[in-house]
């Protein structure tokens, strides 16, 4: 999809996919914390609506929990297909009993207080990239990527293509021939001496 999407939308952060098999897609929904707080992280869920990921930062990312077990269980109960938290995430094991695909910087105890009012759906720097209330978040063991909604059907479209050419290729290579020939790297290679 990172390709399909012009190798735009990365979200760029060292991130603990809490269950690395886990492959989801939906709606952004945008969670601006206080420092060192997770009271949008309630109210975000009281917004969330089937289908949504909970983006989910703080000013500046710290070892400090925005979510845990309880949490979790009321994002499921909301229909939240994943989460993602630039911070920390506690009970991580049962979180990843309860079935809900979480990315997080850090595994952390250290609990957030909940002082502090942030913002819900407006548009957050996140990894480098900027992620909307709305845009398209893609979420696999390589990462997470962030689509602009303007640009969702275009970018599926164009990955439908790229599966069905990689569909073609496997089956080359599993006949033995080579990505260095079929992609014109032999004549790069080569072609340079």
């Amino acid at each position: 999809m990172f390709e399909a999407a012009g190798r735009a939308g990365l979200v760029d952060l060292d991130l603990i996919a809490h269950i690395p098999e886990a492959k989801v897609a939906g709606r952004a929904r945008t969670v601006l914390c206080g420092q060192d707080d997770n009271l949008m992280v309630p109210a975000a869920i009281a917004r969330a609506e089937p289908g949504d990921v909970l983006v989910v930062r703080m000013p500046e990312s710290r070892p400090v929990s925005l979510l845990g077990e309880l949490l979790a269980t009321q994002c499921l109960a909301r229909g939240v297909v994943a989460v993602v938290v630039d911070a920390a995430i506690r009970d991580a094991v049962a979180i990843r009993e309860l079935g809900l695909p979480v990315w997080s910087r850090f595994v952390r105890a250290r609990s957030a207080a909940k002082k502090i009012v942030g913002t819900l759906d407006e548009p957050l720097e996140f990894g480098g990239t900027t992620i909307a209330f709305g845009d398209l978040i893609v979420l696999d063991g390589d990462g997470v990527l962030a689509v602009p909604a303007a640009r969702v059907s275009e970018v599926v479209a164009r990955a439908a293509e790229r599966d069905a050419a990689e569909v073609v290729k496997r089956e080359r290579y599993r006949r033995g021939e080579l990505s260095y020939d079929l992609d014109g790297l032999r004549a790069l290679v080569e072609g340079a001496s």
